[in-house]
């Protein structure tokens, strides 16, 4: 009796079963499909005139935030199969946990990169007891070397404040464009100008910058003229809007920061942030994330084309954590077409991958946690 009973229950509750499967593909795992409209060309870099068996006089750190194996092989699927970032010639994974969570946030991840140590998440360049890491632009500023930062988003936002900042939240903008001013960074290159002038407290930073000798600008193309230093170009009040509406701040920014801090004989460290590529997997907008993620490499591929000239230079490509749990369902290289679904519109705990060229890269491959890229950037400087 009670097996006929079980049996009558399960073919009862089958169709509805089968309904909440349905219901669960239409809510978090609907399909995105995306045709690239513009491929870029992806020119071959040398790795010849890197001089191997030497310490790197000047480091690019690259950073696609929110970028997963998905959202780079999407990418590359999308500009015919070829990425500057996956040509490059060593490579790796990262875990990505902070101290409170398996799953990390833009700031305890940046932070982490940034100081070698792990912290809660929504922390800027503190430890779990608020109290400050130094960071390795902190430290190159300390050696003699130039400094920089670039970014899509508000130059205040998680991953570049976690390199120059030291806040208990990522939230406290207007305190985290005060810290700018205890630097000397030589070029910052993002939105957020209005942390910078419009706050609360009626300080004007924008007015401490230039009684510290900074140039102010409004965009990359109008410092054109300038490649001295320090110099400070805020691109947006907030944040950019997504590429293309924002332009090539991204690839234009890069290759004016090199130019600036090149300048520099003892050399500098520059850290570039592919912002948005993370707020296109928080939307699951496939079109979002492809289009920022190429903008991204189109970066690359400056810093890249500087590195393999000047020979002395590591440029390290990572992410500080995946974001969307993209997965592709289809994919078409020649047309640039690619079909992505989603299980979440928040981060995911994966491993993200780590690309290096230059001397020292050949430190960057198999699997390393967030912090070793830290501990490995401050010992190929020889700090």
């Amino acid at each position: 009796m009670t097996s006929k009973i079980l049996t009558l229950l399960l073919f009862v509750a089958i169709p509805f079963i089968g309904q909440a499967q349905e219901d669960y593909k239409e809510k978090h795992n609907l399909k995105e499909t995306f045709v690239n409209p513009q491929k870029h060309e992806v020119d071959p870099i040398s790795d010849k005139t890197v001089k191997t068996g030497q310490h790197p006089k000047n480091i690019i750190l690259m950073i696609g935030d929110g970028m997963g194996t998905a959202q780079l092989f999407a990418a590359k699927t999308a500009n015919g199969g070829e990425l500057y970032i996956t040509n490059m010639p060593w490579s790796g994974f990262s875990t990505t946990n902070s101290a409170d969570n398996y799953i990390t946030d833009s700031a305890a991840g940046g932070t982490a990169i940034a100081t070698g140590e792990k912290t809660y998440n929504g922390a800027i360049g503190v430890d779990v007891d608020k109290k400050p890491l130094k960071t390795i632009l902190e430290i190159s500023e300390e050696h003699g070397k130039a400094t920089g930062l670039v970014s899509s988003s508000a130059i205040t936002h998680a991953t570049p404040a976690s390199f120059i900042a030291h806040n208990e939240s990522r939230h406290n903008y207007e305190a985290i464009a005060a810290d700018f001013l205890k630097t000397d960074i030589d070029i910052f290159i993002g939105g957020g100008k209005s942390f910078f002038e419009s706050r609360e407290d009626g300080r004007n930073l924008l007015n401490e910058l230039k009684a510290k000798d900074y140039q102010i600008f409004d965009s990359v193309d109008e410092a054109s003229e300038t490649d001295e230093a320090p110099m400070a170009i805020l691109t947006a009040e907030k944040h950019n809007p997504a590429y293309p509406e924002r332009g090539e701040v991204v690839p234009e920014g890069t290759e004016k920061a090199v130019k600036v801090l090149s300048e520099n004989e003892e050399g500098f460290f520059l850290m570039v942030e592919g912002s948005q590529i993370d707020w296109g997997g928080h939307e699951n907008n496939t079109a979002y994330i492809v289009q920022d993620a190429l903008d991204f490499d189109r970066a690359v591929g400056r810093a890249l084309k500087f590195a393999a000239k000047d020979g002395e230079t590591l440029v390290i490509v990572t992410a500080d954590h995946e974001t969307g749990g993209m997965s592709i369902d289809n994919g078409d290289f020649e047309k640039g077409e690619i079909t992505a679904k989603y299980t979440t519109g928040g981060h995911t705990g994966i491993m993200v991958p780590v690309f290096a060229f230059g001397p020292g890269a050949e430190e960057f491959s198999g699997v390393m946690d967030n912090t070793d890229i830290f501990k490995k950037m401050f010992e190929l400087f020889g700090y």
